[in-house]
């Protein structure tokens, strides 16, 4: 059980997931502009683009009650990036969909936390906001998020061409996962 005073919507054994707040640009700004987090983005992102994306995150959790969450380490209260789900609508024959996705800073890999933060993900998509399917996409090039999202129980659909990226022949060939609520047949959502 969360005390009433705290931060964070839901948390798993070593993070805490939350809404964001301006204070949180800056650090995220930084992960975004690290060329070894964004290997698999078409470029590192401003200052500016990541003020946008956490004004977006803001919109979309008031909107529909998630979205990629800021994440900290609840240990130390250290913000490490975000860790969600997010609603996709780009044109393609599996949206609109939630999305879940990562993105951590480089000194926070290897700690197994996008495995735990994502599987928390999920179980919060199924048991509180009653979601049926969560979908997951990356580059095919990005071997680590694909291992991710085999370890937290999702199936592979199929290989596809990301709409966003057909001018990226690097990073335009991407694979699609999913994870379906135990008993989503059955639910009327």
């Amino acid at each position: 059980m969360i005390p009433p005073e705290s931060p964070y919507l839901f948390t798993s054994a070593r993070l805490g997931f939350r809404n964001w707040q301006e204070s949180d640009i800056a650090p995220m700004a930084a992960i975004n502009a690290d060329p070894l987090v964004m290997e698999f983005f078409p470029a590192v992102k401003t200052y500016e683009e990541t003020a946008d994306f956490v004004k977006r995150m803001q919109q979309q959790f008031a909107e529909r009650g998630y979205c990629y969450f800021a994440v900290d380490r609840i240990d130390n209260n250290t913000f490490i990036g975000f860790i969600g789900l997010s609603w996709q609508t780009f044109e393609t024959d599996f949206t609109p969909c939630a999305d879940i996705g990562w993105r951590l800073a480089h000194a926070a890999w290897g700690n197994g936390y996008a495995t735990e933060g994502a599987k928390r993900c999920v179980e919060y998509a199924f048991n509180e906001l009653q979601l049926n399917t969560v979908m997951s996409m990356a580059p095919k090039l990005n071997a680590r998020s694909e291992e991710v999202m085999k370890k937290i129980g999702m199936q592979k659909v199929k290989d596809f061409t990301h709409p966003l990226l057909l001018q990226d022949k690097r990073l335009k060939a991407c694979v699609l996962y999913k994870i379906e609520h135990p008993t989503a047949a059955g639910r009327v959502h």
